[in-house]
């Protein structure tokens, strides 16, 4: 089995005890691959030191809810790890209308930004939404881009066929785990398998059998084994299916 967590922040501080440790019960599990992506200027070096330990890959980007920390000479910077540091993707990006007091024009600046650099860059991106998809969607169309992954996926069937029709995957992960999450269980029982991928968004995001402690990459098999039941197929389609959509999404992945 080898299964591709799109979305992990290997780099978080909650996996500073055993980051090694943590990375290598995952890699036993089955986790063949990862995609470790940044989230502000601070964290681009950090993230690239996930590669050059784990073998993982990376993207850059300037996350909405990090919005105190941009500063308009980041997008040069931006564009420079993109130029330069051979990422998979722009992101994590994307709108949070969720959390209080973001301003959600500023948000729109920085996200029409990043766009625009993944355009340059010929890279997908990696969206963070919440409340927001249909504003994603009026961007997206406006600044067509490479595909992507729209993470953590909980918006509506009408949504989700609205994001495939612009080539991105939607990503599924520990918030399919729980029993009352019903629309986004229905979600990725009826999406078409060639539009997902799995994730586990470590450390956040923790699934239904570890709620109170920070999520980890080796629960990424029980994620995909949760998809396998919902969709009523063997956990190996699961886990060679939702493989070659990472691939397939994010060209310059590394085999995983």
């Amino acid at each position: 089995m080898s299964l591709v967590d799109t979305h992990l922040h290997l780099d978080a501080p909650e996996f500073a005890a055993n980051r090694a440790q943590l990375w290598q019960q995952a890699r036993a599990g089955g986790v063949s691959h990862a995609i470790v992506p940044a989230v502000m200027a601070d964290t681009f070096d950090e993230v690239l030191a996930m590669r050059a330990q784990f073998g993982v890959d990376v993207a850059f980007g300037l996350h909405p809810l990090y919005l105190a920390r941009h500063r308009d000479e980041h997008l040069a910077l931006l564009a420079d790890y993109l130029e330069r540091q051979r990422p998979v993707a722009v992101g994590e990006c994307g709108l949070d209308f969720f959390v209080p007091g973001l301003d959600a024009q500023q948000q729109e600046y920085w996200l029409q930004a990043q766009l625009k650099l993944a355009r340059r860059f010929e890279l997908p991106v990696i969206l963070h939404a919440r409340r927001s998809h249909d504003r994603i969607l009026k961007y997206l169309r406006q600044q067509k881009v490479p595909g992507g992954v729209v993470h953590a996926f909980n918006g509506s069937v009408q949504q989700a066929n609205a994001f495939i029709e612009l080539g991105f995957c939607l990503g599924f992960g520990g918030a399919m785990t729980y029993q009352g999450s019903q629309r986004i269980r229905r979600l990725a029982a009826t999406l078409p398998l060639s539009a997902i991928v799995l994730e586990t968004d470590g450390p956040d995001i923790p699934p239904e059998w570890a709620p109170r402690v920070p999520n980890t990459p080796d629960n990424l098999p029980r994620i995909a084994a949760v998809l396998a039941t919902l969709r009523g197929v063997p956990l190996a389609d699961i886990a060679d299916a939702t493989a070659a959509n990472a691939a397939r999404v994010f060209p310059a992945m590394q085999a995983p």
